[in-house]
């Protein structure tokens, strides 16, 4: 079977694994989008199908004072005596915490704040009953023991691996194999210069020895490759005791700009004769590699239209931040998706009506129907490609000059301006949207007018490179002003076939 990377692509950093018999299961960070950090399972580590979200209420996942990149910061995934837990930071709020349940596609329990600062806290379950969690510290990795019910500390905080030099050492993970603990941490930063290092010791508080041969996987070195950036990995070992990592990376467009996001990448992992773990033989990676031995078990693919003929959304669609429950409706009109508009705009680091799915390839397709009819120029919807309140392309239905409208807005840091418009007559109206990796094409239908350009734009605006932060792009419907409300029929997501998402 052959690994094809990245296995989930689009915004899918940090992600964490955890194997249950010949079931594992992965989460990835969600930063200000809600419901929050998305739950996925697969049955050979390589096809892999979304079942849900850990945090899906708002006392769970309070967002109302979330930044842009803040919220949720890297989760952990355990499994340990018939339960799953699942550790991460809510940076907005008060700072680390745990949710857990039986079944991990139904409702998680509410929060088990814990006594231990710092970021990217991991689990680590002994053998003799202890529960170790490791965080991030402004000095390297803290850990203390800690009561799994109240979370509160058993042990003082003592700092147990300061890493090997490289900046940021981050996103730890302690794990007992073959009777030593190791301690795999992310340096560098989720950057260029990111890389994945490790340590082990014969007791989980160390002292602890690094490897020789660290770093385990880094890219910093390969400049021209499409993978960069790798780094934030976990360890899982399957059935037949190979063993694999998961971890974080990105894919530049012309070697210096990345918007799709941070996304989840597989590779085999071996063992040197010393002891030590290794990415493939030299710690680098490909997009297509080896995969696990065994047949390959695929997922039904999702469809590319959604009809909104569910009550129930898809668990592709997020919010920015806690929505608004009367800003949207899929029953309000059966088979149509109802967003109503509020004074927030998508200017504004809030709660807009918003919802939006992520970006997962450079080559694809976005179309959305919709019934509109705005009644003045403070009233609009539509579509957009959403990179945060300052770096954003909207294509907006609106009403100017005594007439219903269609334009195309950009919003690039300070500078906001409309740099198309076309007038539209009544009836329902088919915003598209045509990406490739360096431009987004925008137009629409209208009655028998087909495809009406209005413009494109670059994408690397949109790119964490100059739009800072953490996260990439969505494609998002949107609703703004207090009138009447936008009603959309359809949603298209449709990857160009062949391209496989490479440049």
């Amino acid at each position: 079977m052959k690994i094809v990377n990245p296995l989930l692509p689009g915004f899918h950093p940090d992600p964490s694994v955890c194997r249950v018999g010949h079931d594992y299961f992965l989460v990835t960070s969600s930063f200000e989008y809600f419901p929050g950090v998305p739950l996925f399972h697969s049955r050979d580590l390589v096809h892999w199908r979304p079942i849900g979200h850990c945090l899906t209420r708002k006392s769970q996942l309070p967002l109302d004072r979330a930044a842009p990149s803040q919220g949720i910061f890297a989760p952990t995934l355990r499994f340990h005596n018939g339960r799953f837990y699942m550790v991460t930071t809510n940076v907005s709020d008060k700072g680390n915490f745990l949710v857990s349940a039986a079944d991990p596609s139904g409702e998680w329990s509410d929060p088990v704040w814990l006594d231990q600062p710092g970021i990217d806290p991991s689990l680590f379950f002994d053998a003799s009953g202890a529960v170790y969690l490791t965080s991030a510290g402004e000095d390297g990795i803290l850990q203390s023991r800690i009561d799994i019910a109240t979370g509160q500390r058993r042990t003082p905080l003592r700092t147990i691996w300061r890493g090997t030099g490289g900046r940021y050492p981050e996103g730890p993970h302690l794990y007992k194999i073959d009777g030593r603990y190791y301690l795999m941490i992310a340096e560098g930063g989720t950057e260029y210069g990111h890389m994945e290092t490790v340590a082990r010791a014969g007791s989980p508080w160390g002292p602890f020895e690094p490897c020789p041969d660290n770093p385990l996987l880094t890219h910093r070195h390969r400049g021209r490759h499409p993978i960069q950036a790798t780094g934030h990995g976990d360890l899982v070992q399957s059935p037949d005791g190979s063993w694999w990592m998961v971890f974080l990376g990105i894919r530049p467009v012309d070697e210096h700009y990345h918007h799709l996001g941070r996304e989840t990448f597989l590779a085999p992992v071996v063992w040197t004769k010393n002891g030590w773990p290794r990415v493939t033989t030299g710690g680098t990676v490909e997009m297509t590699m080896d995969g696990p031995a065994g047949p390959p078990c695929r997922w039904p693919r999702e469809p590319e239209r959604d009809d909104f003929d569910s009550p129930r959304r898809r668990l592709c669609w997020n919010f920015l931040r806690n929505p608004d429950e009367k800003s949207w409706s899929l029953t309000d009109r059966p088979g149509w998706l109802r967003l109503t508009g509020s004074g927030t705009t998508l200017d504004e680091a809030a709660s807009p009506s918003f919802i939006g799915r992520r970006q997962q390839h450079f080559f694809c397709e976005v179309a959305a129907r919709m019934d509109y009819a705005p009644r003045s120029p403070r009233e609009e919807a539509g579509l957009t490609a959403y990179m945060n309140e300052r770096h954003h392309y909207d294509i907006a239905v609106t009403h100017r000059g005594g007439r219903r409208c269609v334009l195309l807005r950009e919003r690039i840091g300070d500078l906001r301006a409309v740099v198309s418009e076309k007038t539209a007559g009544a009836g329902p109206l088919t915003l598209r949207l045509h990406a490739s990796p360096r431009e987004y094409r925008f137009s629409f239908d209208a009655g028998r007018r087909r495809n009406v350009l209005l413009g494109t734009a670059p994408t690397r605006y949109l790119s964490k490179e100059v739009a800072g932060g953490f996260t990439g792009v969505y494609f998002g419907l949107y609703a703004a002003g207090r009138g009447r409300p936008a009603f959309f029929d359809w949603f298209d997501y449709r990857p160009r076939r062949g391209s496989a998402g490479v440049i």
